[in-house]
């Protein structure tokens, strides 16, 4: 029951004064589920990504644009079985459906192209730099969303930000600047080191892409989302249509000739597999859940993903070497992080699920 339909000058119904132990029980159990799948699917995402970008094999490497293009393949099929249940398993009340809100509305059709492209562009972005950098590095930049989410949320909704939620911003930013600090190794020679910094830099400017294209797809995808009352799985039906269209140019712009050379499907093995279910089907898992968790704990979420991030980073793939400026970086994005979430009124808005 929303906080609108009890006035708060009213007394509360004595059957509602105090909840059931059994269903506040239940709520615990949910709020704690939540915790870990989202913890589940941050991580794991980020961290089988990495390793299928960095698995030596003997072939060639599967394409990032040919495994964008198959997770938002799956996507609309499991979007579509989605709204299918909601019919109750019916073909003709599927078909009404997504004609009535796909065909016979083509102008609000055409208002998702924009954060579908956006979004195509944010998850090919996201392979290229996973592909030059470390998990834990990358998770720690990443954070950066909440900044543009924040920025654009001021210029484009009217939003206001308290005092704390800027200093939030601050510490996050500093944080951010203390990850990226170069670091040299007296092992690595002086190409090595400007090798290593050149991908690094590629692996930045990726990240700091996606996070500005996130921000704003994020923020424009609720504005469409407050305008009209349409179910979420189709709105990501519109998005995954686009979507596909907009990954399939872009196979064919980048990688057309190995695509005709040795098919779209060269290069991959399991863990490909595994890493298009998880950006497909992860955030529709975490939007069957986030209404379950709170700011905290989704702060709390961000938290412990860098840190098992950081972990598995440096004894399982062996990528990432940590020094005392990147904990204190870490620390400082993990602090603004709560502070952020803590005390403020207004969430980052909901990106794509």
């Amino acid at each position: 029951m929303s906080n609108a339909e009890i006035s708060p000058m009213a007394p509360a119904p004595a059957t509602e004064s105090m909840p059931p132990v059994s269903a506040s029980v239940t709520s615990w159990r949910l709020k704690y589920v939540s915790l870990g799948v989202l913890v589940l699917q941050t991580t794991s995402l980020v961290l089988t990504m990495r390793y299928s970008r960095t698995l030596p094999g003997d072939g060639p490497r599967y394409l990032a644009s040919s495994a964008v293009v198959s997770a938002e393949l799956l996507k609309i099929l499991t979007c579509t079985l989605l709204v299918c249940r909601e019919h109750s398993y019916s073909v003709r009340g599927l078909n009404h459906v997504l004609t009535e809100e796909i065909v016979n509305k083509p102008m609000d059709t055409l208002k998702l192209a924009i954060p579908s492209g956006i979004y195509t562009l944010q998850n090919n972005l996201l392979y290229v730099a996973l592909s030059n950098l470390d998990a834990a590095t990358y998770q720690v930049t990443y954070q950066l969303k909440i900044l543009t989410t924040a920025l654009f949320s001021v210029s484009m909704l009217g939003r206001r930000l308290s005092m704390h939620q800027w200093l939030s911003l601050l510490i996050l930013m500093t944080g951010v600047v203390f990850v990226q600090w170069p670091s040299e190794s007296p092992e690595a020679s002086a190409q090595q080191q400007l090798q290593s910094a050149g991908s690094q830099l590629v692996g930045v400017l990726a990240v700091l892409s996606a996070c500005c294209s996130s921000g704003f797809a994020g923020v424009y995808f609720e504005k469409i989302l407050k305008e009209t009352k349409q179910s979420v799985w189709v709105r990501n039906i519109q998005l995954g249509l686009f979507g596909l269209v907009f990954g399939l140019m872009g196979m064919f712009v980048y990688d057309g000739k190995r695509v005709i050379e040795s098919g779209m499907f060269q290069g991959y093995n399991r863990i490909t597999w595994i890493v298009v279910v998880l950006q497909a089907l992860g955030g529709l898992v975490v939007a069957a859940v986030i209404k379950y968790a709170d700011n905290i704990l989704k702060s709390f979420t961000t938290s412990v993903s860098i840190i098992l991030s950081t972990i598995i980073s440096y004894f399982w793939l062996q990528d990432f070497n940590p020094t005392s400026v990147f904990f204190l970086g870490a620390v400082l994005v993990i602090f603004a992080t709560f502070l952020y979430g803590y005390q403020g009124k207004v969430s980052p808005a909901p990106s794509r699920v």
